[in-house]
């Protein structure tokens, strides 16, 4: 057995940050071949996509609610959901989510889409518009249970 000495270092350090990246990204090039196909193509780049409703009455474009995501991977990443209070229940939400999720459809192929959110969020609005539960982390952070929830498009 071969007996090694190291320093470790924990430290915020964006150059080696880099080396570290570009090694495990060659190692994962080498291992998966359904990986290194995609490297360097358009589905490999993250995208985002967004989408706004304001208010039709009222002060001129008033913000009512939005979704920002981005789409990487033939997925939809839901980043950010929110519904003014004043709008909740009138399916903006869902609103939002369907027309996002057409985009990300329509103009860039994908196949799926993903959304993590907090137990107190909205775990039960995901699920009736068709996403399912797939991991949940309880205490992260304390006290609020992470889920993550897919959905096939």
């Amino acid at each position: 057995m071969v007996s090694f000495m190291f320093s470790i270092e924990a430290v915020n350090d964006p150059e080696r940050r880099d080396v570290v990246l570009a090694r495990l990204q060659t190692v994962n090039d080498e291992r998966s071949p359904a990986l290194r196909a995609l490297r360097r193509t358009p589905v490999m780049e993250a995208r985002p996509l967004e989408v706004y409703a304001t208010y039709a009455c009222g002060e001129r474009g008033e913000l009512a609610g939005g979704l920002v995501g981005h789409v990487q991977w033939q997925w939809l990443h839901v980043d950010l959901l929110w519904v003014d209070a004043g709008a909740r229940g009138a399916g903006l939400g869902s609103r939002l989510i369907a027309r996002a999720e057409a985009r990300a459809r329509e103009e860039f192929g994908c196949i799926g889409s993903q959304v993590e959110t907090w137990d107190f969020q909205a775990p039960g609005f995901y699920q009736r518009v068709g996403y399912r539960l797939a991991a949940s982390i309880p205490d992260y952070p304390p006290g609020i249970t992470s889920h993550l929830l897919v959905k096939e498009l």
